[in-house]
């Protein structure tokens, strides 16, 4: 999952000759702000500013670095902390992408160790900032499906499934809290309560989930009836996951 995601703030793409112009006006931005730091370094706003370009530019790294010099001048100023948090998770997810690309081109015990370690960087990053951005919030439910995602890909599905307890209960939240929870009882070797779980997601009339999120619960159950020689409910399952991926199909359907 990417950072923007996590904060809902992605930023829409430029399309065209506006993005042409944008990129070429960017630069002599950046070196007018990189001055006016210089001039006024307590000025949180060029900091902002800079930082955002760094983003559109692919720099997280840099972004990160200059809002950590802002956090030092404001600590308090929680515009400068959420754009520090998303400059963190674009640099993680960066150096991730990266390492995903050279792993499939080269197959090495080296690119596969650091694979490894990018892999375990872009996970604790995400649980890092949710829970930071859930204490400051407590309200902000969604970031739970965020960390149990990561806590997923770290191994720790008992905690995952842990962690997705309060979305259960919320309408917008529980088809994919379902989902997330239905795959960690499977790694946990309890198919018949991950069957349940699937079940959750694509078959209940009063929470009617995403198509994309039916499909991936039907086919998992699928695959758990099929093990299980559940002949029956195997065809009821395939019957709903055509229904599923025949509406993700639709130009409607954004999800």
């Amino acid at each position: 999952m990417a950072s923007s995601e996590i904060s809902g703030s992605a930023t829409p793409p430029i399309a065209g000759d506006a993005k042409s112009n944008a990129s070429k006006a960017l630069p002599n931005r950046r070196q007018i702000l990189e001055k006016q730091i210089r001039e006024h370094a307590l000025d949180i706003e060029l900091y902002l500013e800079l930082a955002a370009i760094h983003r559109a530019e692919d720099r997280p790294l840099e972004a990160r670095r200059l809002l950590q010099q802002a956090l030092q001048l404001n600590k308090n100023d929680l515009r400068v902390l959420w754009e520090f948090e998303e400059a963190t998770l674009a640099r993680s997810l960066q150096q991730f992408r990266e390492v995903s690309d050279l792993a499939a081109r080269l197959h090495t015990a080296e690119v596969d160790r650091e694979l490894q370690r990018a892999q375990l960087d872009w996970a604790n990053r995400r649980i890092e900032v949710c829970r930071a951005r859930l204490e400051r919030d407590p309200t902000k439910v969604n970031l739970r499906l965020v960390i149990a995602e990561a806590l997923y890909d770290l191994g720790m599905f008992k905690e995952a499934a842990e962690e997705l307890q309060p979305c259960l209960d919320i309408d917008a939240l529980s088809p994919q809290a379902y989902l997330i929870r239905g795959k960690c009882l499977v790694d946990l070797g309890n198919e018949l309560a991950a069957l349940s779980a699937f079940r959750a997601v694509a078959m209940r009339r009063a929470v009617v989930a995403p198509p994309r999120i039916r499909a991936a619960a039907m086919r998992a159950a699928v695959e758990i009836a099929e093990r299980l020689h559940l002949t029956l409910s195997v065809e009821r399952y395939k019957h709903a996951l055509d229904a599923a991926e025949q509406q993700a199909k639709e130009p409607s359907q954004t999800v």
